[in-house]
C-alpha cells in the first residue's frame, strides 16, 4: 500500500526532528532505522498519535509504502554508511526514483554518488542541512544540489519545512549540480568556525584582559545582539554567560578548554588550498582548535614560557566598542573569504552558483544566521558577478569605519599576550588584499635563485617568464613554470 510522501532512514536527533517537521506540514512519512527497535521507540514516543508517520522494519518494506516516484532521505552518518544504504536501496527502486543524502557528506562523495546513480537511472541529491536539533524541528536551512531532475520531486517538501524570512521566502533553493549543495554547507560550517573563534577571542579580551565578570559579559553580548552583530551565535553566547553551576559559579568556567571538531572546517581549508582561494581566517580557526587540544603541553608551556601579563588597561567602554568594531570588520573579511571560495569552486566545477540565494539560505534556520546576511544578500542581488564582497559600497564603508578600532584592538591584545589568530589573520588578509604591491617579488627571486623557477617582470608583458643566473655559475637553464 503506497501511502508515504517520503521515506526517511535514520532516527537520530536530526532525522526524528525533520520527520516531525515534515509531518507538521502535512506530509506522510515512512520511517526506518537499522536498529529497528528505535522505530518502535519513536512511534511510541515523539511520534505518538501521528497516524501519518508510518513505521517500517526493512528497506523493502519502506520502499513498498512510498508513493511513486519514490523519495528516500538518508539521515545517517557520512561516509561508508551512506554508500552502504544506497546499495541496499537500489534493488528496490525504479528509474526516476530519488535518493537524498541529508547528512554532512564531503562534496566529492556527492559528486561520485550523483554520477554513479545517474548511470542506473536513479536521481540523487546531496542536501546540506543546518540548524541543529532546533532548526530541524522548526525550520532549518537546506542547501540541495546534485541531479537537477530530482529537485521538482522534493522542492515542495524542502521549502515547506525550511526556515522562512522576509515575506515568507524559504531558506532553501536549488544550489546546483553534483556536490554543490554539500560544498555550500561545508563553506557554511567553515565560516561558522571563524565566527565562533572571533567570539571566543572577544570573550578572552574582555574576561582575561579587561577583567569583566560573566554577568557583565552577559550584558555586553546582549547589547551586541541588538546591533550589527545580531546573530544566533552572539545570542547563544549571551545565554551561556548567564548560566551558573550548582555552586553559583559560571558554568562556562567549568568546561575544559579543549575544542572538538568534526572535520568540515578542515575540509573547507583543504578545498581552499586546492582551489587557490585564501580562506585564512577559517584555517586559523581550525588551527586554534588544534592548539587547544594540546592541553597537557600548554600546561607545561605556561610554566616555562614567559610573556606579558594578560591585562589591558584603559577606558573599558571605549575598548569594548573598539572590540565590537574589530569583530564586525573581521566577520566581514571571513564572509568575503567564504564567498571567494564559493566563486572559485563555481568557476572550477561549472556550478553557476547564485550567491544572493546562498546568503538567503543562510539568513535563518542555520548556525551562522544573522542580520548581517541581509547585507550580503543585497550586495549579490545587485551584482551576482561581484568580484569580491569587499568591493560592495556597503562593506567598503563598514570596514573603513571600523579600521582604526580594528587595529587598536589587535595592538592591545598583542601587547597583553592574548592570542587572537582570527582577528589578526583577518586584518593581515585585508592589508594584503588592498596592497597593490607585495614583497613576493623577493620571494620569486629566491625561488628562481635556488630552483630556477623563473619570474615575470613588471616592465614586460604578463605571461612572459625569465630566469636570472644570480651567482654567475648557476647556468641559464630554467625549471618548468607551473602553479599548484
Amino acid at each position: 500500500m503506497e501511502v508515504g510522501d517520503i521515506g526517511v532512514i535514520g532516527l537520530a536527533v536530526m532525522g526524528q526532528n525533520l520527520i516531525l517537521n515534515m509531518n507538521d506540514n502535512n506530509y506522510s512519512v515512512v520511517v526506518y532505522n537499522r536498529t529497528t527497535s528505535k522505530v518502535d521507540e519513536f512511534l511510541k514516543g515523539a511520534a505518538k498519535g501521528r497516524d501519518t508517520i508510518i513505521g517500517s522494519y526493512s528497506i523493502k518494506e519502506l520502499i513498498s509504502k512510498l508513493k511513486r516516484p519514490r523519495k528516500v532521505l538518508l539521515m545517517v552518518k557520512a561516509g561508508e554508511v551512506v554508500d552502504s544504504f544506497i546499495e541496499q536501496i537500489i534493488p528496490f527502486l525504479e528509474k526516476g526514483d530519488l535518493i537524498i543524502d541529508g547528512g554532512n557528506s564531503h562534496y566529492p562523495d556527492t559528486n561520485r554518488r550523483t554520477h554513479y546513480l545517474a548511470e542506473k537511472g536513479i536521481l540523487f541529491i546531496g542536501a546540506g542541512v543546518s540548524g541543529g536539533e532546533e532548526g530541524a524541528r522548526r525550520g532549518p536551512s537546506i542547501m540541495p544540489g546534485g541531479n537537477a531532475e530530482g529537485w521538482p520531486l522534493i522542492k515542495d517538501i524542502f521549502q515547506d519545512i525550511a526556515a522562512k524570512v522576509g515575506s515568507g521566502e524559504p531558506c532553501c533553493e536549488w544550489v546546483g549540480n553534483e556536490g554543490s549543495g554539500h560544498f555550500v554547507k561545508m563553506v557554511h560550517n567553515g565560516i561558522e568556525y571563524g565566527d565562533i573563534q572571533l567570539i571566543t577571542e572577544a570573550y578572552d579580551i574582555m574576561h582575561s584582559g579587561l577583567g569583566l565578570t560573566h554577568d557583565e559579559l552577559h550584558e555586553v553580548f546582549s547589547e551586541w545582539n541588538e546591533g550589527e552583530l545580531d546573530s544566533y551565535l552572539i545570542e547563544i553566547t549571551r545565554d551561556i554567560m548567564a548560566v551558573k553551576d550548582d555552586d553559583g559559579l559560571p558554568m562556562v568556567t567549568k568546561i575544559l578548554d579543549r575544542a572538538g571538531q568534526k572535520g568540515t572546517g578542515k575540509w573547507t581549508s583543504v578545498s581552499s588550498f586546492d582551489l587557490g582561494s585564501p580562506t585564512t581566517m577559517i584555517a586559523e580557526a581550525v588551527y586554534a582548535r588544534i592548539i587547544s587540544s594540546l592541553k597537557d603541553q600548554r600546561v607545561v608551556a605556561s610554566k616555562i614560557l614567559g610573556g606579558p601579563e594578560r591585562k589591558i588597561e584603559g577606558d573599558k567602554k571605549a575598548i569594548i566598542e573598539d572590540l565590537r568594531k574589530a569583530v564586525y570588520a573581521s566577520k566581514i573579511v571571513s564572509y568575503a573569504q567564504g564567498f571567494m571560495l564559493l566563486k572559485d569552486a563555481s568557476e572550477e566545477y561549472g556550478w553557476d552558483l547564485n550567491y544572493g540565494e546562498i546568503a538567503l539560505m543562510w539568513r535563518d534556520g542555520c548556525i551562522i544566521r544573522s542580520v548581517f546576511l541581509d547585507d550580503i544578500m543585497k550586495a549579490y542581488k545587485k551584482d551576482n558577478n561581484l568580484g569580491n564582497l569587499l568591493f560592495d559600497s556597503f562593506f567598503v564603508d563598514a570596514v573603513t569605519n571600523s579600521d582604526r578600532s580594528w587595529r587598536k584592538t589587535i595592538s592591545r591584545a598583542v601587547e597583553a599576550g592574548i592570542p587572537i589568530p582570527a582577528l589578526s589573520s583577518a586584518l593581515s588578509f585585508y592589508d594584503a588584499y588592498r596592497s597593490e604591491r607585495l614583497p613576493t617579488n623577493l620571494l620569486q627571486a629566491m625561488r628562481d635563485y635556488f630552483g630556477a623557477h623563473t619570474y615575470e617582470r613588471v616592465d614586460r608583458p604578463r605571461g612572459e617568464f625569465y630566469h636570472t643566473n644570480w651567482t654567475g655559475t648557476g647556468g641559464d637553464v630554467s625549471s618548468t613554470t607551473y602553479d599548484v
